[in-house]
């Protein structure tokens, strides 16, 4: 049998990405095969969860992909695992408009059951009619529990508990604070792994030792054990090499997208960081990261700058997403103000002086495809007010944005993370 739940809670901040960190790693290290699921478009979380469970996590999103695609492809990697852990994403109904994406309706949709993560480290009997209120907002969102974080005492915890007693919600317990199991800051690259692994196995033994997680099991879903037989799209022969890059500076993908690539293509990885041969390739794939961390050796490395510039020139097709928009840029100017040559595809110049956040997800319209993604930067770019778009781009709420798709020749590139793993058929954006 297979078990499965998602971890949400009634607001952010509340240490959903430790518990689930903390979680998976306690079953991994019992043997099980736990298979990590992220609400939503993000590709960072997802890094550590497949380092906190040592198996590939999946993004799952109500917004970028059609409920079908979303359900088959829980389905089948749920139908490989033992234990299904799915994080949320801010609050339990926080949705990109009301709750459409947000961590209840996807639990909806897979029809599993909510584990509630709450920090109560300022609340006590309060938080009954919190419970109450998320339990019978929408009578489909199945609350199966409570794990109360950041309470210090046995005394603090008896008014937590006494709270779900009355609102008819089990509460698993609760995890005391412990400065040893924080988080470090997402925005620091893949050189933390060994940090990350350190506060991973801590709060692991941190989580164990304060909550049952045996017992947690029991108010899961269950489902039979059986092999996976969702198929998945073929079109035969492969016909085609994709070079897709792959290093420190560039590691935001969705492991769906790469997977829709391998039903059509040999993918070949590559780092222009110390690569100094570009494969041959009928195209190339560089996805986002953090090209600001390795401005210095992205530019030294002026072969593969030249060879991707080239190959652009002769007109090889190039998928281009956020930091691999910069790369292709002409410089990148780093917090200092350093300007560093990059491959020069492009006129405009990107930046991180004056940072300000830019994010959402949004709907590409190019020619009759639409294809959906996630904008989610802080660099901006300048330069390009000559460079039009060659797609008209709009938000989830339907509004217009001014986020460009620049085209040259068959280079695409743009600040949007794509999600194309649902297309029926290969498109131009995508080989």
């Amino acid at each position: 049998m297979s078990k499965a739940f998602l971890i949400a809670a009634p607001w952010s901040n509340s240490g959903k990405t430790t518990l689930t960190l903390g979680v998976s790693r306690w079953f991994s290290n019992q043997g099980y095969n736990v298979q990590t699921f992220k609400c939503g478009p993000d590709y960072i979380d997802t890094i550590h969860h497949g380092t906190a469970a040592r198996k590939a996590a999946i993004n799952l999103d109500t917004i970028m992909m059609p409920a079908q695609h979303m359900i088959d492809v829980f389905e089948r990697y749920n139908a490989a695992s033992d234990i299904s852990i799915v994080e949320g994403v801010m609050g339990l109904f926080d949705g990109a408009v009301k709750d459409e994406g947000s961590s209840a309706a996807i639990a909806k949709m897979l029809d599993i059951p909510v584990i509630l993560v709450v920090n109560a480290s300022s609340m006590a009997y309060t938080i009954a009619p919190i419970l109450h209120g998320l339990k019978t907002f929408d009578p489909q969102v199945k609350i199966a529990g409570v794990i109360f974080n950041f309470v210090k005492t046995e005394s603090h915890y008896a008014f937590l508990k006494e709270a779900c007693d009355t609102v008819g919600i089990p509460s698993l317990g609760y995890i005391p604070p412990n400065k040893e199991i924080a988080i470090p800051s997402r925005h620091l690259g893949l050189h933390i792994e060994d940090l990350f692994e350190n506060v991973i196995e801590k709060a692991a033994s941190h989580i164990a030792t304060h909550i049952s997680l045996p017992k947690l099991l029991e108010h899961t879903k269950t489902y039979p054990k059986i092999d996976p037989k969702i198929p998945v799209k073929t079109t035969g022969e492969k016909k085609y090499r994709i070079a897709v890059a792959k290093d420190e500076a560039f590691t935001f993908t969705y492991l769906e997208n790469l997977k829709w690539l391998e039903t059509i293509a040999e993918i070949i990885c590559f780092s222009p960081i110390r690569d100094q041969k570009l494969p041959e390739a009928d195209g190339i794939y560089l996805a986002g990261g953090y090209p600001e961390l390795y401005v210095e050796a992205l530019s030294a490395n002026t072969t593969m700058r030249n060879q991707i510039k080239q190959a652009a020139d002769r007109g090889v097709k190039i998928l281009a997403e956020c930091g691999g928009m910069m790369y292709l840029g002409t410089t990148i100017v780093n917090e200092e103000g350093t300007a560093y040559p990059m491959a020069g595809i492009f006129p405009f110049h990107t930046s991180m002086q004056d940072k300000k956040l830019s994010l959402g997800y949004r709907k590409v319209i190019f020619k009759d495809i639409e294809i959906w993604g996630h904008e989610f930067h802080y660099s901006k770019v300048s330069n390009d007010d000559n460079i039009p778009t060659v797609a008209r781009v709009f938000s989830a709420r339907e509004k217009e944005v001014a986020t460009k798709i620049y085209q040259y020749q068959n280079v695409y590139a743009s600040y949007i993370h794509l999600y194309w793993a649902a297309l029926q058929q290969p498109a131009d954006l995508c080989i």
